[in-house]
């Protein structure tokens, strides 16, 4: 298939031939959700936690005599019944990750990329690269109307970041740090030229 290509000043530069096996797929919903959940997964700190019945500060002496107070045979003040006492069957920390193949990984990204093709969000610029400093408002000028973009070039770029610092639903990553979850979560895709001849070459 072919997608037009824009460039700087929102005219047509040409059509770029893009991969029937990476940008023309049918995507699934279950491969897609299923990598976004190994992301998520991923991202969890999973450093919360409680104190059980060691952990606690209290006393080990018996609260009273085993017999002839008509109370229960308790043995320690820490037991989870007390006030104060320990939590039981509480959070431990411990990682939530979970493996996933990475032929499901790959599937998933072309997947997205593929969803974005047909929904007419994938955008190709010519371009992502300033060698100047730019300004926020020249670059809301360029791509007047989106309002909620992620924006993927060959290699990190310090002066598009610094331009889309401050506007809010605007991220950037480089080609290699393209995944599922930031595609997912934003509206339009604009790819540079360079950007899409990489990915091309990577899920290939």
């Amino acid at each position: 298939m072919k997608l037009q290509i824009i460039d700087r000043n929102n005219k047509t530069a040409g059509d770029l031939e893009l991969r029937d096996d990476v940008f023309g797929l049918n995507p699934r919903r279950d491969i897609i959700s299923r990598v976004i959940l190994w992301q998520l997964a991923k991202r969890r700190s999973g450093n919360h936690s409680v104190k059980g019945k060691s952990d606690v500060h209290g006393t080990t002496r018996k609260m009273h005599k085993q017999k002839g107070t008509g109370g229960a045979r308790h043995g320690s003040k820490k037991a989870v019944q007390f006030r104060g006492g320990g939590v039981i069957f509480g959070p431990v920390i411990r990682s939530h990750e979970f493996d996933i193949q990475k032929k499901v990984r790959k599937l998933a990204l072309k997947m997205v990329l593929s969803a974005k093709v047909k929904s007419g969000d994938l955008v190709i610029v010519d371009s992502l690269n300033y060698d100047e400093k730019i300004k926020t408002k020249e670059f809301l000028t360029r791509f007047d109307g989106l309002e909620s973009a992620l924006f993927v070039d060959s290699v990190k770029n310090e002066n598009v970041l610094n331009a889309l610092s401050n506007i809010v639903g605007y991220d950037f990553i480089p080609q290699i740090g393209a995944n599922v979850y930031d595609i997912v979560r934003r509206k339009k895709l604009v790819l540079s030229v360079d950007a899409v001849k990489e990915l091309q070459g990577r899920l290939v």
